[in-house]
């Protein structure tokens, strides 16, 4: 068996890690699931599966990942998120075992965004690179509450892929991106990000042209249209909100509560870490 480690953080995921679960098992000999107090079955199915399952509040995307590290008994990581999948070129490369003669200690991947069955292959959706496979030794998750990414002194970028399933409907992107735009101006306004009162309109014009003229937006039809205005409008939002929340500062409450998947969670309303071992 390789020696590699498995790690996903979730947060109410029992559609997806089963698949996810069964996907690292074809490469890793453990999987840590670093888990948000889910309020669904994720914990359960998991458990089952013979992953071993931390119970810990949400910290930020990237202090999740780096949480869940000290966990992780091997140095090779391959951290997945729940609703990602290995595909067959990734699995070859990873079984093949390249990655141990090669200088690189970390592997950027190419995903494969899918809208429930339909790929979205267009309008800056694809390829849609991804750092999913390091050595922690060198390497390791950024800080960024969002748009994860990852440190490493030498990483490479691949044609290789992943497969995402990462939406049902239009609404679920919708509602995830909102919680990324929150998070990326909460990062704004924590690094004291300089801006002006146009910068969100602005990003959004040249998100929308670029997804719409240059990332082939416009040869996938109301599709094209549709992912491309998307892609604008989430620009847009972050840097309004950034402004927002930069304005309404003094006024901040210290006690914010933190959604995740569209649905509100307390973090602060429960013990720090749980330990649970595999049923399995």
């Amino acid at each position: 068996m390789f020696q590699i480690s498995g790690l996903v953080i979730t947060y109410n995921e029992e559609k997806n890690i089963a698949k996810c679960i069964e996907s690292l098992s074809l490469v890793c000999d453990e999987i840590i699931i670093i888990d948000s107090y889910s309020k669904d079955k994720t914990k359960e199915i998991a458990l089952s599966l013979g992953a071993k399952v931390v119970e810990q509040t949400f910290l930020g995307d990237g202090q999740q990942r780096i949480f869940g590290l000290q966990y992780c008994k091997n140095d090779w990581i391959l951290n997945l998120d729940a609703d990602e999948r290995l595909d067959l070129d990734s699995y070859e490369f990873i079984k093949s075992q390249q990655y141990l003669s090669l200088p690189y200690d970390a592997y950027n991947f190419r995903r494969k965004n899918h809208l429930k069955d339909q790929r979205i292959d267009f309008a800056g959706w694809y390829p849609s690179y991804t750092c999913r496979f390091f050595n922690q030794k060198t390497a390791q998750p950024a800080t960024a509450k969002v748009h994860q990414s990852v440190v490493a002194q030498n990483m490479k970028r691949t044609n290789l892929h992943l497969i995402h399933y990462g939406w049902d409907s239009f609404h679920q992107i919708i509602s995830k991106y909102n919680q990324y735009t929150n998070w990326q101006a909460e990062e704004y306004l924590e690094q004291n990000k300089n801006i002006f009162a146009l910068s969100p309109v602005i990003h959004g014009i040249y998100s929308f042209f670029r997804c719409y003229f240059l990332k082939s937006g416009i040869f996938n039809g109301v599709d094209g249209l549709t992912f491309s205005l998307m892609q604008a409008f989430f620009s847009y939002m972050k840097y309004a909100k950034y402004l927002k929340l930069k304005k309404e500062q003094p006024k901040t409450d210290a006690y914010s509560n933190t959604e995740l998947n569209g649905k509100l969670q307390f973090p602060n309303l429960f013990p720090k870490t749980k330990v649970l071992k595999p049923n399995i």
